[in-house]
């Protein structure tokens, strides 16, 4: 499978911010021929708790929706959307992930399960529970016969929910995220390895580009790493498009060479919860 990455720079400026990825998706289609397509989080709006509600709309019905759904019918292909804010039930805001399929149906769409509520001392203090609510549904999409798992940024550090990915069948996770300059030096790609090697399967990760000027300082580095947890393809700071061809019988091979899978000592220990 095909895929393309597409680590965006964004602005103040939702209908700019969403044409450069219609323009960056449009010139990736005609350069790579991608089967599927993955966005950055928050890639049409600023990231930051005071933004998140003005710039909320409706999933399927709204500017950004409309706009991925018909690139997707156009090209026939997957477009797992980065992450937009959601203007959901009840006035509730959810930092959202929506996947479209290629004839322009909103397949999946994935809250963010884990709210990035953190305080580094002399780093970064971030609430995002100032604003937002947290989604409570795991998110399995099913392309050309393989299971993808979504995940949105810091669901990345919560290993129990990759594992439970793992249980139902997947081969690969996708994660939206936006690391900051804090955590992103520390924990950016160790994470990513981490969770590609625990669970034998393919993590990918799509940032916004690098903006030293933004209140919220994007990390960059998109990237795809294997079920050996080997970095196959990483992105600099700056905008950027990243093309991977997925050989999804590597997973197949990792497992069944290093079988953690069914070596698991169930009797002593278990993450068995199977998702919805």
């Amino acid at each position: 499978m095909r895929l393309v990455l597409l680590q965006l720079k964004g602005s103040k400026d939702k209908i700019a911010n969403v044409q450069n990825a219609v323009g960056k998706l449009e010139a990736a289609v005609a350069e790579h021929k991608p089967r599927l397509v993955t966005l950055p989080e928050c890639f049409n709006c600023p990231y930051g708790t005071k933004y998140f509600r003005e710039y909320s709309e409706s999933i399927p019905n709204g500017y950004t929706s409309q706009q991925l759904s018909s690139l997707a019918k156009k090209h026939q292909i997957y477009i797992v959307g980065g992450t937009i804010p959601e203007l959901g039930e009840n006035n509730a805001i959810y930092n959202t992930c929506t996947v479209w399929s290629p004839t322009g149906d909103l397949l999946a769409k994935h809250r963010k399960m884990h709210l990035f509520d953190i305080d580094v001392k002399g780093g970064i203090r971030f609430k995002e529970s100032e604003t937002l609510s947290a989604g409570n549904d795991f998110t399995i999409i099913n392309v050309d016969g393989h299971r993808i798992g979504i995940g949105i940024c810091y669901d990345i550090r919560f290993e129990e929910m990759a594992r439970l990915y793992r249980n139902e069948g997947c081969e690969m996770i996708i994660y939206p995220a936006a690391f900051n300059m804090t955590t992103g030096p520390l924990h950016w790609e160790l994470l990513q390895r981490s969770r590609a090697n625990d669970n034998q399967l393919y993590v990918v990760t799509t940032s916004p580009a690098r903006d030293p000027s933004a209140e919220y300082v994007a990390y960059g580095h998109s990237m795809i790493v294997d079920p050996w947890a080997k970095v196959l393809k990483s992105a600099s700071e700056a905008e950027e498009t990243l093309a991977a061809d997925i050989d999804f019988d590597l997973v197949k091979q990792v497992r069944q060479q290093i079988p953690v899978f069914s070596q698991r000592r169930l009797d002593l220990y278990s993450t068995e919860r199977k998702s919805n």
